[in-house]
């Protein structure tokens, strides 16, 4: 039995970020044992018994076997003794549905925010794909949800750039992002409009600001196809911008994404740990480790 009222448990691969939680809140850590089947099912394993509390961390980038380990991780939860889950999700999926724009069309945020919801008591999770609803309990309806903003833990890091980047957005989504990350920093910003063409295709139009040889950060919470960086990144070098470097919450980087980006310009490449990618550069477990102590109830 775990000498503790709570413990953070974590899938494999969330396993790095979730064991420096775990030691910023002082709690016990365990992983969850993990089997593929050949024909693709999957074994999950937790350890015999567990406490009331229960915090599950896990990034659901690439969704959908992930939903099923976490279905079978919390019922089993339940199972071995746990009162109550909190679901640590510094990614959160399926959340850009939010309305039906053809008729038949599932609306994957609220389908998806019930599965969770059915399964955890509260969730925390950073920066959100949310747009039309106000409140995370409308997309998630847990008991209790905290929604973070990584743009504390991203204007730290580049507060040691001497160079004063301008802070620039792909596109009208971006705006919260890189108001928020340039006022932090003293920095300067500005806006692109972006018109989506289809999956691997977009127009986009610069802001009218001068970039000829200043140094440019690009900045936006997802970075999936890597399309719309490119595509900024090659009009930004056709007017002569400086060094061009990306700065994303979340490093998706599907396929050849991450290739396509450096392929137009871009020189360095950093996101934080909300999914664990080589471009990792910045930690957000002293970003978390507050939220779930308040959940816990803890000072």
């Amino acid at each position: 039995m775990w000498n503790s009222d709570a413990l953070v448990l974590a899938f494999p691969d969330q396993q790095a970020p979730a064991s420096a939680l775990a030691r910023r809140l002082g709690l016990p850590f365990d992983a969850v044992y993990r089997h593929v089947f050949p024909d693709g099912e999957r074994l999950v394993r937790l350890p015999e018994r567990l406490p009331p509390t229960v915090v599950l961390a896990r990034s659901l980038d690439r969704p959908d076997h992930k939903l099923v380990e976490l279905l079978l991780a919390a019922r089993t939860a339940r199972e071995l003794g746990a009162e109550r889950l909190i679901l640590v999700a510094p990614y959160l999926c399926y959340m850009r549905q939010d309305a039906a724009f053809h008729r038949g069309e599932a609306v994957s945020q609220r389908v998806v925010g019930a599965f969770l919801a059915d399964l955890v008591d509260a969730l925390v999770t950073v920066d959100p794909h949310l747009h039309r609803v106000r409140r995370l309990e409308a997309a998630v309806p847990v008991e209790q949800g905290r929604v973070l903003h990584a743009t504390g833990p991203m204007a730290e890091f580049l507060a040691g750039r001497p160079d004063r980047p301008l802070l620039v957005g792909p596109d009208a989504e971006s705006e919260q992002w890189v108001k928020a990350l340039a006022e932090t920093g003293g920095l300067e910003h500005a806006v692109a409009t972006k018109t989506r063409l289809g999956d691997h295709e977009v127009e986009i139009r610069l802001p009218d600001v001068d970039v000829a040889g200043r140094p440019i950060v690009l900045v936006d919470d997802v970075a999936s196809s890597g399309t719309t960086l490119a595509t900024v990144t090659r009009l930004l070098r056709e007017r002569g911008a400086g060094p061009i470097d990306a700065l994303v919450t979340h490093a998706l980087f599907a396929d050849d994404a991450e290739a396509r980006v450096h392929g137009a310009g871009v020189r360095h490449l950093w996101s934080t740990d909300s999914i664990p990618h080589p471009s990792n550069v910045i930690p957000l477990d002293g970003l978390i480790a507050p939220a779930v102590a308040e959940l816990l109830g803890r000072p």
